[in-house]
């Protein structure tokens, strides 16, 4: 499913050519094509997740075919999660890949050839996944699902504290794995505090995506990665046709089938549009002071994976 390209967004070209933002001087933003006051859209874009939220999950298997798991696979492969890690995925309320992230973590030091017996607790006590959701709906679809997993069965144990913000772990749920309602473009986390930072099919639908990606490098530890998964871009013109049908006549179709609500997918493909490509995503990470910056298209640039270091 690896898509054959893998270009590397360095050098004084990239560089030198003007990004773009979100952010215009005439206060307008993009909802799907439209456009609306800047101060409105994250009102507008809250109301079709509260709307999709009970349905998100099964729509995405629908829609891709079950086609998004091996990409949320993939970015958390890239991503190499280790035992004591501080994480924080972004606009992740269902807890996709917070949940592939504590598997992982949990996986490797059960089989850590060092440790004669793992120490669940003491795992737990180190190892932090924040997930950060700005839709209290789409935290509370992730709050369910993380109680019926079957991770190991620890007590929650306190609260956490970050730059002045306490945190409940919610009930069920691993003391590692925290649920934070807030606004990627203004995070209540400290700078330097995280060892990874994700964000999957969340950043086309903020406001102004170069202050997301600059709170990303400020709250990122030096030697942290930025991982980005997210719907972009289809060139090959025959694929893209049919790419451009199946977006424009079938999904919204799905959407009103499935989820009486044509409307909010008509907005997730106009809003896949007007994200920006590949490269200039990529130029745009650059001008948020991300180093050794590159991306992996899959199928074709349907979607892609965009990486950076905060060095």
């Amino acid at each position: 499913m690896r898509g054959a390209l893998l270009r590397a967004a360095t050098g004084k070209a990239l560089r030198a050519r003007w990004i773009h933002s979100e952010r215009s001087s005439s206060g307008v933003a993009n909802f799907g094509f439209r456009e609306v006051p800047e101060d409105e859209k994250a009102g507008m874009v809250g109301a079709v997740f509260s709307s999709v939220a009970s349905n998100y999950d099964l729509m995405n298997d629908i829609m891709s075919g079950g086609l998004h798991r091996l990409w949320k696979d993939r970015l958390v492969s890239e991503l190499q999660p280790f035992p004591g890690m501080q994480h924080l995925d972004v606009a992740g309320g269902t807890g996709d890949i917070a949940f592939r992230v504590l598997d992982t973590i949990y996986s490797k030091e059960q089989r850590s050839p060092q440790k004669k017996e793992v120490n669940e607790k003491e795992v737990v006590d180190e190892t932090r996944v924040y997930v950060c959701d700005i839709n209290a709906s789409m935290l509370d679809v992730g709050r369910q699902r993380a109680k019926t997993r079957g991770e190991p069965g620890i007590s929650v144990c306190g609260q956490i504290r970050f730059k002045f913000v306490m945190v409940k772990a919610g009930l069920g749920e691993l003391p590692s794995l925290v649920w934070v309602e807030g606004d990627a473009e203004a995070l209540t986390f400290a700078d330097d505090s995280m060892d990874g930072y994700t964000i999957a099919f969340g950043i086309r639908n903020v406001t102004h995506i170069d202050k997301a990606l600059r709170e990303a490098h400020r709250v990122l530890k030096r030697g942290g990665r930025f991982l980005c998964l997210e719907l972009s871009h289809v060139e090959t013109p025959i694929f893209k046709q049919i790419y451009d049908f199946y977006s424009f006549s079938v999904i919204p179709a799905i959407g009103q089938m499935v989820a009486k609500d044509r409307n909010s997918y008509q907005y997730l493909v106009e809003s896949i549009r007007k994200f920006p490509k590949q490269d200039d995503f990529a130029r745009m990470i650059i001008n948020a002071g991300f180093s050794n910056v590159q991306y992996e298209n899959l199928v074709q640039g349907v979607v892609a994976i965009h990486s950076g270091f905060k060095l």
